[in-house]
């Protein structure tokens, strides 16, 4: 056999003294790191001689000292108090190093920055949701129905909890009892994602509406009522607007959002225009998911506005309101509706008016809606069909739910949110979402 021959034997006898001396030299070479290439333990002679490729790995000079700090070059070093003569202390655990990097992890507990609506507020809409804001993103396995409580008369209000990035809405099952004091609670059970718990209970209260709101049942907007605009297609902005609130967009990706200078921060982008993060489908997880129903609510307020039957104005001025006062109700128009000058919507905190649109929506430059005997813009809802156009300098009440675009003249402005179905287009705008 080949293995036998004599040539074999004593070619083999004459290379081994080479190999050694190899080995020899690439041992103390740190570029040859036998560690370092996944087959020895760390750089000491124990952890050459140690225990396989992932002990090596975990167990290399580098990886060691930037994980725990320790200014040895042992494998033991990289986890917790190893020794640094044993290469086992390297190997034995393949996660060693690890330990070290998750060391220095966020100790500070977060806070609440609101509740909503605020504390001590009077006249609340039998149809609000209640809402607590955090000074960062917690875990949202712990917003329960024990951690975030709301009561009536000593007995828990039965309702669902919703989460987006720092924001927790309860929505009631059935609309709130009128003239009543309501309790709100959020425990310390709530945690951040590294564990660390609000520091004390945050509690406020409320009290509702002595009697009921005028006009039809207001439109659930689900999660989208957590962004001051929602769109699917784009947002484009001339700057520089000014937006109190998130931003949201999908399916279309972030690179879709312009003019507003972003900064990525986890799972969120920033802007010096908008107070509020912005958020578009191709952000980590779990951003897509929360924007995909938050569209999808989106579209389910659309048609429940767009389907409210038996209204009770139908082509209201043929389609031109410009100086009317709109008392609480449900408005049709067959038609585009324009408003060439002010409007004011009169009625008191529980109010509620829906605006069916079957074409577009125009409110000339310089025009604007106002709000008078506590009325609320949380309460205004405009369903429109076609566009909606607000004109340079012009001002805005209410939700908008277009079916189409949403365009902003050079300094218009709108207390409310526009949600569209395709795009949402400013130029030094002011968006500020209403307070619920």
């Amino acid at each position: 056999m080949l293995n036998s021959s004599p040539f074999v034997r004593r070619l083999l006898l004459t290379a081994l003294p080479s190999f050694a001396l190899l080995a020899g030299a690439c041992s103390d070479d740190d570029t040859l790191d036998p560690g370092s290439a996944g087959s020895g333990g760390s750089t000491s002679a124990a952890g050459r001689a140690g225990a396989g490729g992932i002990a090596g790995a975990a167990g290399s000079s580098a990886a060691g000292s930037s994980a725990a700090g320790d200014s040895s070059d042992a494998a033991g070093s990289s986890g917790e108090g190893g020794s640094s003569d044993a290469a086992g202390s390297a190997g034995a655990d393949a996660q060693a190093g690890t330990a070290g990097e998750t060391s220095a992890t966020d100790q500070t507990a977060p806070t609440v920055l609101s509740g909503s609506p605020p504390d001590g507020s009077l006249a609340v809409g039998s149809q609000s949701v209640i809402r607590v804001t955090f000074s960062e993103v917690v875990n949202a396995s712990t917003i329960t129905s024990q951690s975030f409580q709301v009561t009536l008369d000593g007995a828990a209000v039965s309702g669902q909890i919703s989460y987006f990035q720092q924001t927790a809405t309860f929505t009631p099952s059935s609309p709130l009892v009128l003239g009543k004091v309501y309790h709100v609670a959020v425990s310390n059970s709530v945690k951040d994602l590294a564990g660390n718990a609000l520091t004390q209970t945050y509690a406020w209260s409320f009290t509702t509406a002595a009697l009921a709101g005028l006009g039809p049942a207001a439109v659930q907007l689900g999660t989208a009522g957590n962004f001051a605009i929602l769109a699917q297609s784009a947002i484009a902005n001339v700057p520089t607007s000014a937006i109190h609130g998130n931003l949201g967009l999908s399916p279309a990706a972030a690179s879709y959002v312009t003019g507003f200078s972003l900064t990525k921060a986890g799972t969120t982008w920033t802007s010096p225009q908008v107070v509020g993060g912005v958020f578009a489908a191709d952000n980590e997880p779990p951003t897509s998911s929360n924007l995909t129903t938050a569209i999808a609510n989106m579209q389910t307020a659309y048609t429940d506005a767009a389907g409210r039957p038996s209204p009770n104005f139908v082509n209201l001025g043929a389609g031109a309101i410009g100086g009317l006062t709109l008392v609480p109700g449900l408005y049709n128009w067959a038609s585009s509706l324009t408003i060439p000058a002010d409007i004011q919507l009169a009625g008191a905190a529980n109010d509620v008016w829906i605006f069916q649109v079957s074409g577009d929506l125009a409110l000339s430059a310089a025009k604007a809606m106002t709000l008078s005997g506590g009325a609320q813009a949380k309460n205004v809802f405009w369903q429109v069909a076609g566009a909606v156009n607000l004109g340079t300098t012009a001002h805005a009440e209410g939700i908008v739910l277009c079916k189409t675009a949403i365009t902003l003249g050079t300094g218009a402005s709108i207390n409310g949110r526009l949600l569209a179905q395709t795009a949402v287009n400013l130029a030094s705008s002011t968006v500020t979402e209403p307070t619920l």
